[in-house]
C-alpha cells in the first residue's frame, strides 16, 4: 500500500511541479491598457505634426506634390485625399503652430486641381517636362522600357523638371502683372494729369468770368480818361 502511494506521489511529483513553474499570461491591467492609449495618442499626434511639416515643404506651385498624388489621380482620389488630410492635420487635432498654414495651403491646392482650366495647364506643363527629359536622356520618343528600369530616378527628374517649369511659368506670370500694373499707373497718372488740365482751365474760366466787371470798369475809366485828355488839348490848340 506504502509502495503504490509512493509510486503515485513520484509520477505526480514532475507533472505537478511542471504545472506549478509553468503560468499563464496575466490580463492586461488597466494601467497598460491606459498606456497603451497613451502612446498611440502621442504616435498619432507626432504623425500629424509630421504631415503638416510635410505640406509645408512641398511646393507651393504644384498641388500634385502637396496632396501627395500624381497626375493620373481622378477627381474622387483628389476629393477623398483632401478630406483625408484636411480631417488629419486640422488644426482643432494638430499642436503644430503653423497647422493652419498647412490647411490653407491644402485647401488651396483641392481647389486648383478641381478646377478643370487650370489642372489643364498643370497636366500640360507635366506632359511638357516628360517631352524635354526625353530629349536630354538622348532618346528618340518616351522609351518605356528605360523608364522602368530607373522609375524612382525618372519620377524624381520629372518632378524636377516640372518645378523648373513652373517657376519659369511663374516668373512670367508676374512681370506680366507687373507690367500690366505700371501700364494701369501711366494711364491712371494720364488721366490724372487730363482732369487736373480741366480743372485749371475751369477754374481760370471761372476766375475770367467773376473779373468782367472789374475790367468792364478799368475800361470805362481809362476811356473816359482818354476823351478829358483830348478835348483838354483841343481846347488849348483853338486858346
Amino acid at each position: 500500500m506504502s509502495t503504490s502511494t509512493s509510486s503515485n506521489n513520484a509520477t505526480a511529483g514532475p507533472s505537478s511541479k511542471a504545472s506549478k513553474g509553468k503560468r499563464s499570461p496575466s490580463p492586461p491591467t488597466i494601467l497598460d491598457a491606459e498606456l497603451e492609449k497613451l502612446l498611440s495618442r502621442e504616435a498619432s499626434a507626432f504623425q500629424r505634426e509630421v504631415e503638416v511639416e510635410r505640406i509645408l515643404k512641398a511646393f507651393k506651385l504644384n498641388p500634385y506634390d502637396i496632396l501627395d498624388l500624381d497626375e493620373t489621380a481622378t477627381q474622387d482620389d483628389i476629393k477623398k485625399k483632401y478630406r483625408q488630410l484636411s480631417l488629419f492635420i486640422h488644426p482643432d487635432k494638430t499642436p503644430h503652430p503653423r497647422a493652419p498654414d498647412a490647411f490653407d495651403i491644402l485647401k488651396k491646392a483641392e481647389s486648383e486641381l478641381s478646377e478643370k482650366a487650370k489642372r489643364d495647364e498643370l497636366d500640360a506643363l507635366l506632359s511638357q517636362a516628360r517631352t524635354l527629359l526625353v530629349r536630354e536622356m538622348g532618346w528618340s520618343s518616351m522609351n518605356n522600357k528605360a523608364i522602368k528600369e530607373i522609375e524612382a530616378i525618372w519620377r524624381e527628374r520629372v518632378r524636377a523638371k516640372t518645378k523648373e517649369l513652373l517657376i519659369d511659368e511663374e516668373l512670367r506670370r508676374r512681370k506680366a502683372l507687373q507690367l500690366a500694373l505700371a501700364n494701369e499707373g501711366l494711364e491712371a497718372r494720364k488721366k490724372d494729369e487730363e482732369v487736373a488740365t480741366r480743372k485749371r482751365k475751369a477754374d481760370d474760366d471761372k476766375a475770367w468770368e467773376a473779373n468782367r466787371e472789374q475790367r468792364v470798369d478799368s475800361w470805362r475809366s481809362f476811356a473816359n480818361t482818354s476823351k478829358k485828355k483830348k478835348k483838354g488839348k483841343s481846347a488849348t490848340l483853338l486858346g
